[in-house]
């Protein structure tokens, strides 16, 4: 293993058939339409479009002939809603305030996936949600609405019991205040951000770092190095069937997060 080491090092450094790892380069890409315009388009924002696009056919379509017997495709996409509906909104938020909000939490829930998704679609290879503009928009969009939700529910007491919680000695909240202002006010937006941010950029190296390589065992180098590309390869699948299920968990943990902190400004001590 330690000579296979040295081999790829030196052929990585080398001018040609070099092996070229996946990098942070890879969330900068050159534009692909219309370069040098306010419309300039790279892969990712193609990734962005299209994930947009197919959400909004998907539902259009499953629901602009809605019947009392459902077929396949409407059972699908009322499967999709109602797993939102059911699991995260009514579930933490109640029925009143789990419908209230369903319409957000249900476009949060489906944006997030379908642009993960993106990261695993041959051509695309990249997710829409691995640059921070969609990341931080999202979170932005949740710090609004659950913000909004405390003082809709309690305009006079919501920034005071958020940074006064009550049951505490005085004396404390000199402490307690500048805590309460950091994760509720600071921390809260900014670990939405970088969660679904750095799992969606750490799949996507992870992905091209072992397709790369079975590319560059199997083409490039050939002979009994085809061996450890066929390993990759099986990695590389594997770890596509993974990234499935991290896209679908990120979106939930993102939107459940979510949920929780409307509930949480609109408790009955708010």
């Amino acid at each position: 293993m330690t000579q296979a080491a040295t081999f790829l090092a030196t052929a990585a450094s080398s001018d040609d058939s070099s092996f070229h790892p996946p990098s942070i380069t890879d969330f900068f890409p050159p534009a692909i339409f219309f370069e040098g315009t306010p419309f300039e388009m790279t892969r990712i924002t193609f990734a962005q479009l299209l994930a947009t696009l197919a959400v909004v056919v998907i539902f259009w379509l499953g629901t602009r002939r809605m019947t009392m017997v459902p077929g396949r495709f409407q059972s699908i996409v009322e499967m999709g809603l109602d797993f939102v509906r059911v699991n995260i909104a009514h579930d933490l938020l109640g029925r009143k305030d789990g419908t209230r909000f369903l319409p957000i939490l249900t476009t949060m829930f489906f944006m997030i996936l379908f642009m993960n998704l993106t990261g695993v679609i041959p051509g695309i290879n990249i997710a829409g949600t691995g640059v921070i503009a969609v990341p931080l928009l999202l979170a932005v969009v949740a710090y609004v609405t659950f913000i909004y939700a405390g003082i809709k529910k309690s305009p006079k007491n919501f920034f005071k019991n958020s940074l006064f919680p009550s049951g505490v000695p005085p004396a404390l909240y000199i402490i307690v205040t500048p805590l309460e202002l950091l994760s509720t006010f600071i921390i809260r937006p900014v670990t939405l951000t970088l969660r679904l941010l750095m799992n969606m950029i750490v799949g996507h190296l992870m992905l091209v770092l072992f397709f790369s390589a079975t590319q560059f065992f199997i083409v490039t180098l050939g002979g009994w190095w085809t061996v450890l590309g066929a390993g990759t390869l099986a990695f590389g699948f594997a770890f596509t069937l993974f990234e499935i299920l991290v896209a679908f968990l990120q979106a939930y943990v993102f939107t459940i997060l979510t949920a929780v902190y409307i509930q949480l400004a609109v408790a009955e001590e708010h």
